[in-house]
């Protein structure tokens, strides 16, 4: 079929978002279906194969057993979703020797096994969709010690979904692959859509904000331990806090200055003592503080002036003593 084709970079040949994916494929069904559906995942159009019995459903290609694929290229890469049934596929080429090999891959087995004309070996898949890669090449040179010249028919086998198989000429990495080729594409478009249009849930909320919720209840503005707080500080504000009960006199109310000028001492690390004076004791200081004014005034009034306080004079020693004799 593809033998006089050019063949390079990539050859599809299956694609379930075509026109007609099966085109050039043999379908074979019992217990069981083969039909396009769209997958949740992918938001994408899909093949499903499924059946009771792996070996009774299965689609092939080409569709004459008597023609041959005549595919060249090494690598095969099937994106595949795993769907936790039995599942296999088998690919038969034609190595250097001119012998037709069969290789038979299915995630039933455990071990592999390799035969003249015959390789079984395991595959396993991961959840989901996953993209297996086939090096065609090297799985004829390892088992048998012969070339690889190409494909000649392939099948694929219940239980699966595909969304596309094709071969290469080498393995590309996701920047140099076509975008219709990428199987990471559409499942992050996905994502991202239902990242922004996802609801926040009540059961994401936090429980004690549910709980009130369902009995009808209005959560409070403030937590009740600040809202005390403040309530308390309203009120220190407004009246003067109570003496301990050990203390038999009430103490007096300082005023802000002595009250701002102590926390500025302690602030500076000095140790002060309280003293604080009613209205009685006030005036008895005034009083006492204006009774030293007035004993200052007489000591003030009986000191001699400077006249009186000069030194005495010849004269008024004489006169002194005549008055003395």
């Amino acid at each position: 079929m593809f033998r006089n084709a050019y063949q390079h970079g990539f050859l599809s040949i299956l694609y379930s978002c075509g026109a007609t994916p099966l085109a050039i494929w043999d379908k074979q069904v019992k217990n069981g279906y083969i039909k396009r559906i769209t997958d949740d995942e992918v938001k994408s159009l899909v093949l499903e194969i499924a059946g009771t019995n792996v070996a009774t459903t299965f689609i092939s290609c080409p569709q004459d057993p008597k023609k041959v694929l005549g595919i060249k290229l090494p690598f095969l890469i099937m994106i595949v979703k795993n769907m936790k049934k039995y599942f296999t596929f088998e690919i038969t080429i034609l190595d250097d020797k001119d012998m037709h090999r069969r290789f038979r891959v299915s995630n039933f087995q455990s071990t592999t096994r390799v035969r003249p004309f015959c390789t079984t070996m395991p595959i396993g898949l991961s959840g989901g969709w996953n993209q297996v890669q086939f090096n065609l090449a090297d799985f004829t040179r390892r088992a048998y010690g012969s070339n690889y010249v190409e494909t000649t028919r392939m099948q694929i086998h219940a239980n699966c979904r595909i969304r596309r198989i094709y071969y290469a000429d080498r393995l590309y990495s996701e920047d140099e692959m076509p975008e219709e080729f990428k199987l990471f594409l559409p499942v992050r478009r996905k994502l991202t859509r239902e990242s922004k249009s996802k609801p926040v849930q009540r059961s994401s909320l936090p429980k004690q904000i549910n709980a009130a919720g369902d009995q009808g209840e209005q959560l409070p503005d403030e937590p009740p331990a600040f809202t005390a707080a403040v309530e308390e500080s309203k009120e220190g504000e407004e009246t003067v806090e109570e003496p301990p009960e050990h203390n038999t006199e009430s103490a007096p109310r300082k005023s802000s200055s002595v009250l701002k000028s102590e926390g500025n001492r302690k602030s500076a690390g000095i140790i002060i003592k309280d003293t604080v004076e009613d209205d009685g004791e006030e005036e008895q200081r005034n009083a006492g503080y204006d009774q030293e004014q007035g004993l200052e005034e007489e000591e003030a009034a009986e000191a001699p002036t400077e006249e009186e306080a000069q030194p005495a004079t010849e004269e008024m020693v004489e006169i002194a003593v005549t008055e003395g004799g």
